[in-house]
């Protein structure tokens, strides 16, 4: 049985999921997304994985969601935020911030993630979630996914701004974090910097009007690395 994984699409959105699955057949149009699968015969040759990935089929048509802010190209998204002047913090300072300044800690990773280790006074909004709906879309992308083994594959949580706006005040001083925190800072490998679920909350925070945005630089890998305060809910 093929191991249990979750699956994190920081650097991809389910909207490419036909370049990541070339196995599915399907056609789309301005209106749906059709997938086909073929029953596969067996013939007595041996079974390849090639093989099984045309043999594959699910019968249905889906509607393909609308693209999402948060499936906007990222240098679209880093020019906006440089133009918001959004601007990344390292680990300490962030503490700094939180303790002397009133700065939140909005902490995007999953909640097992979040519960297991974070840092004291953080709130939890996940960006991502598993997939919860069945229509015919999502048992496609369920089966896309559990065909690499992945059965755990997640989404873009609709619920995202409307939860952290619940919590936080429009012109609250917050400082978003992930795991790897990613950067907008470029380098020789990395021209316009790196995507991560942080700054892609960042991204969709200031496009609603949240005013006073921030980054952690590194992550909380680095926030734990550097053995700064963690609490733990397990």
């Amino acid at each position: 049985m093929a191991a249990f994984t979750s699956f994190a699409p920081q650097y991809s959105s389910t909207s490419s999921l036909q370049s990541l699955v070339p196995s599915l057949e399907g056609t789309r149009d301005h209106n749906s997304w059709w997938v086909r699968v073929r029953s596969y015969k067996s013939t007595g040759q041996r079974l390849h994985p090639q093989n099984i990935a045309r043999g594959l089929t699910i019968q249905g048509a889906a509607t393909k969601p609308a693209k999402s802010p948060a499936e906007e190209e990222w240098k679209v998204k880093r020019e906006y935020l440089l133009e918001k002047r959004v601007r990344s913090v390292e680990a300490k300072e962030a503490l700094r911030l939180q303790k002397e300044n009133n700065f939140v800690i909005l902490d995007v990773r999953p909640e097992a993630e979040f519960k297991e280790a974070h840092p004291p006074g953080a709130i939890n909004v996940q960006i991502y979630r598993l997939i919860k709906e069945w229509t015919a879309w999502d048992i496609a992308r369920r089966a896309a996914f559990a065909f690499f083994g992945i059965f755990a594959g997640t989404e873009e949580n609709p619920e995202f701004i409307p939860a952290v706006e619940a919590k936080l005040d429009k012109n609250a001083k917050i400082i978003v974090a992930c795991s790897s925190g990613g950067t907008m800072k470029p380098s020789q490998n990395l021209p316009e910097g790196q995507q991560s679920r942080s700054l892609i909350a960042a991204y969709l925070l200031v496009l609603n009007g949240f005013t006073n945005v921030f980054h952690l630089e590194g992550g909380l890998y680095t926030w734990f690395k550097e053995d700064l305060p963690s609490v733990s809910e397990e």
